[in-house]
């Protein structure tokens, strides 16, 4: 997806999004077959686009070989035409865009941006690639669609205030290459100190690092006698100390220190060593941070913008390029919404679902304690205790897995919306159908990592070398591949691919790859309950090109007979609802549904709840908890009822429930096709205690014999006392003031 800025990627602000706000259909192609390297059909690309609702099939020009050397001109030609272009090449974006500018009569990059697809290495350098046609078609007709809706953005600013973390010798050695541009303040861990005292420089050990780039907080202790920044390095203590304890690090090392003070002696004019100081922490702020330690100071997968960690000299390089670059102002999308009435993180002080947390590799999101006691929505809604979750945008890196794994979609992902990801989606599988492609996988992808994957895969096809990327597999390069999850993959299976599969690479964090497989095999369970055959969901590894090669190539699954045309919505959940009704219509056995599918319980979206009747004593403690509605009571009489389809599996009910009388059943009831999930049903059901002095219901016949036996031994629940327990509210009011002596004891 072009436009906002990436967030490893933070360009300086201010960068407008570039944008169009609907389908152009005058949109021109230019296609080129790359010093026929590769079969490009126009006439057949141009029926494939012809009957995709929106796509435009009359600008596509006529085929090139060479359209970035000997064919340039068509190519200026088209671009002072003033139609919006789109170029079937990312291999020479560069040149095309400097032809564009120097090209006289071209409108403005800015008036009218070009944009790009890869139709050689994703396809057309293919064995298969004569066949290619419908995939070719589909990515030509996806690139034309309007980038997605800009969002709000979250701001960075850097005044080039830098600490520099690390022994001696490389800490000065990065001071070196940084110092002309930035404000640098070095933190000597061990190892020597240079002679010149000309900046800033601390000895310690590293207590606490917190923050982002602008903001971030540094803690570290000293215990050292000697002030780094009172001592003039003369040397004097070292000439001085009898047992050699002092070094050029102008630190004494206190297991060989005798205490003769001849240091402090020495020093006497300075006054940079007194034994007597004791450990002290300073702190300070800063807006870049370089970590030369053998281990990081963030432990995290992802550590925050502006935090560098070199512990070899070509991550130095590497990292000592990026912070040169790194003052001024900068910004990046703001990934992810978040609605706290959908949250099933926490009610009444009790933890249920943790999964954002669990899975964020930036440990931007943590649970709100802050909330805890107070209560949200209006009106029926309102007033139950409530805590939920807060995600720190500077620390989002918007990989999106949040959203993935949120079982109620309080988290949802907003740069591309779920929306306008389902709209590609869509395209995609629409235009290669109408072109003729069977048996479609959808290959999602990393925009970087995954992207080099596959053109590494397609040079090797060029040269004889591998199959290349398969005529039926469809690659859509995403963000990030955690982003999209079981809604996504499902509503391309319901949309008719046959397969739909996440190619990861060596970056990715440990709990992404596992959220993802999590997920992968709810939807799997899903269709294989429903009767598809073979293997719809794949995490595919790319360990190696031959690898990769091979598994792309493996044989189709069984697929639905009929697409669905619905598109997925901003909703995750009425999304899956969709699909689910879809696939249960489109199931290729003809005889019932099975009554339920098993899910497996990591990652479960969907299921039921077992209440053990010999503990529960009806008090609606889960009621109250429950966030999604799926529990409720009845005012008539004591039942606990459930609706099915409102179920988020967070456990809430499970640890709020003061019986343990709860237990989540994690499955997909399909009853009456499916209908049964929706209706609500009574699990359980106990018999009323009556009152003993008016008859009237007003509790379970469990709970007033337990409350009456817990209470048998308490003195103030002796006599007409304890008969008082099994009264209504109101005939406990009457016996009580009804009663000569309850009497004399009100007056008193």
């Amino acid at each position: 997806f072009p436009a906002q800025p990436a967030t490893h990627r933070l360009s300086p602000i201010p960068q407008t999004p570039l944008k169009r706000t609907r389908w152009n259909p005058t949109m021109k192609t230019l296609i080129c077959d790359c010093n026929r390297s590769m079969t490009l059909d126009r006439q057949t690309l141009t029926r494939a686009l012809a009957a995709t609702p929106g796509a435009s099939a009359d600008g596509i020009d006529e085929a090139h070989s060479l359209l970035c050397r000997r064919e340039a001109p068509a190519f200026q030609q088209a671009a002072k035409s003033g139609e919006e272009l789109l170029v079937g090449c990312t291999q020479e974006r560069r040149l095309f865009l400097e032809l564009a500018e120097q090209t006289e009569g071209a409108p403005s990059l800015a008036a009218r941006p070009i944009h790009f697809v890869d139709l050689r290495e994703t396809g057309g350098w293919s064995r298969d690639g004569a066949k290619a046609a419908p995939k070719l078609a589909a990515l030509i007709a996806a690139a034309q669609l309007p980038a997605p809706e800009p969002v709000p953005t979250v701001s960075y600013r850097s005044d080039g205030r830098c600490l520099i973390i690390g022994s001696g010798e490389r800490v000065q050695a990065a001071a070196e290459l940084l110092g002309d541009q930035l404000a640098l303040t070095l933190l000597i861990t061990n190892g020597a100190l240079a002679q010149a005292h000309d900046r800033v420089a601390v000895r310690g050990r590293l207590t606490n690092l917190k923050g982002w780039l602008g903001a971030f907080e540094a803690s570290w202790d000293s215990t050292n006698p000697i002030d780094l920044d009172l001592c003039t390095r003369c040397n004097a203590c070292i000439s001085a100390c009898p047992e050699g304890a002092i070094d050029f690090g102008y630190q004494v090392d206190m297991e060989r220190c005798k205490s003769h003070r001849d240091c402090v002696v020495a020093c006497e004019a300075a006054g940079a060593i007194d034994f007597d100081r004791g450990a002290r922490i300073d702190d300070g702020t800063f807006d870049l941070i370089l970590d030369l330690g053998d281990a990081p100071a963030f432990t995290m997968h992802q550590p925050p913008q502006g935090y560098f960690h070199a512990p070899t000299s070509a991550s130095l390089t590497k990292a000592v390029l990026a912070l040169r670059d790194m003052v001024g102002e900068f910004e990046k999308p703001k990934f992810f919404r978040y609605e706290q009435r959908l949250c099933a993180h926490s009610r009444n002080q009790q933890i249920g679902c943790t999964a954002c947390i669990d899975v964020c590799s930036a440990e931007a999101i943590r649970s709100d304690a802050s909330l805890k006691g107070k209560t949200v929505g209006r009106g029926r809604a309102a007033g139950h205790p409530t805590a939920g979750i807060v995600v720190e945008p500077h620390l989002c890196v918007g990989c999106g897995a949040c959203s993935t794994v949120c079982p109620s979609g309080a988290l949802s992902y907003a740069y591309p919306t779920p929306a306008d990801l389902g709209t590609r989606v869509k395209t995609l599988l629409k235009t290669f159908s109408s072109a003729g492609g069977r048996d479609a996988a959808l290959l999602l992808h990393s925009q970087e990592e995954g992207t080099a994957h596959i053109d590494a895969l397609g040079r090797a096809a060029s040269t004889g070398k591998a199959h290349g990327i398969p005529s039926r597999v469809l690659p859509l390069a995403l963000w990030h591949n955690a982003s999209v999850g079981m809604d996504v993959w499902l509503t391309a299976f319901a949309q008719g691919a046959n397969q739909v599969w996440v190619l990861t690479g060596t970056s990715e964090a440990p709990q992404y790859l596992q959220a993802i497989a999590d997920q992968m095999a709810q939807a799997q369970a899903i269709l294989h309950g429903l009767g598809f055959a073979g293997e719809h969901f794949r995490l595919i590894k790319a360990d190696d090109l031959e690898t990769l090669d091979a598994t792309l190539r493996v044989a189709p699954a069984q697929g639905v007979a009929k697409p669905a045309t619905f598109a997925i919505g901003t909703d995750k959940r009425n999304t899956l609802e969709l699909v689910l009704a879809h696939l249960i219509r489109e199931m290729p056995q003809k005889q019932a549904a099975p009554e339920a599918v098993t899910l497996p319980a990591r990652g479960a979206l969907y299921g039921s709840i077992k209440v053990d009747g010999n503990k529960c004593t009806l008090c609606l403690s889960c009621v109250g908890a429950c966030p999604s509605k799926a529990l409720a009571d009845n005012a008539d009489q004591p039942q606990l009822k459930f609706i099915e389809k409102n179920c988020v599996q967070c456990g809430l009910c499970q640890t709020t429930c003061p019986e343990d009388a709860i237990e989540l059943e994690p499955r997909l009831l399909l009853a009456d096709e499916g209908r049964a999930r929706a209706q609500s049903r009574v699990l359980y059901e106990a018999q009323p205690f009556h009152c003993v002095r008016c008859a009237k219901p007003f509790g379970t016949l469990r709970a007033i014999e337990g409350i009456v036996a817990k209470l048998a031994g308490h003195a103030a629940f002796q006599g007409a006392a304890a008969e008082r327990l099994k009264m209504c509210s109101d005939c406990r009011v009457i016996d009580m003031y009804s009663s000569p002596n309850e009497q004399r004891i009100t007056e008193l």
